[in-house]
């Protein structure tokens, strides 16, 4: 069973066992759509959800008080793959990325593979490491990223000038 990562209990918050978390996902609001996590593994409803500033508040089943809270901290909420709601339109998990072969929009010319997903404030930056091993930074936003083939494990990207080094 694959699960995927939802963030990480950071502390408890007040004394009725809420739990403060670090979401690993740009749409917090997630934590909304699902009706349970797993925490550290066992399955757990939620029964609250709530935002302070980047944080989510959970209160979930289970966890009763500020002790039970904070014994949580540092533990992982997850939640199986088949059973995550459906990703808006032109979205992707970064696992599915990961390994993308990038090809140069209009050429195909291969330009290297997606080694990694930065998620951004403003927006995500694609890290493509090119055969003679050099990195380089894309935004993740139309204006570059021009197709995502998730069958194909292709990502086509159309760069400016400067954008890549040519050696």
């Amino acid at each position: 069973m694959r699960e995927l990562r939802l963030g990480a209990v950071t502390s408890a918050v007040g004394l009725r066992g809420e739990l403060r978390v670090y979401p690993y996902t740009d749409y917090k609001e997630k934590f909304e759509e699902i009706p349970h996590v797993l925490l550290n593994g066992e399955k757990r409803l939620i029964q609250k959800v709530r935002y302070h500033k980047n944080m989510v508040i959970l209160k979930l089943e289970g966890v009763e008080d500020r002790s039970a809270a904070e014994a949580c901290k540092g533990m992982l909420l997850t939640l199986p793959l088949e059973e995550m709601p459906p990703l808006p339109e032109d979205s992707y998990y970064v696992f599915d990325l990961k390994g993308c072969r990038v090809l140069e929009a209009g050429s195909g010319r291969e330009l290297g593979v997606l080694a990694d997903v930065t998620l951004g404030a403003a927006q995500d930056l694609y890290e493509v490491e090119r055969p003679n091993g050099k990195r380089f930074l894309v935004p993740a936003v139309r204006e570059f990223v021009k197709d995502v083939d998730l069958e194909a494990k292709t990502v086509s990207l159309q760069l400016i000038e400067g954008m890549m080094d040519e050696d």
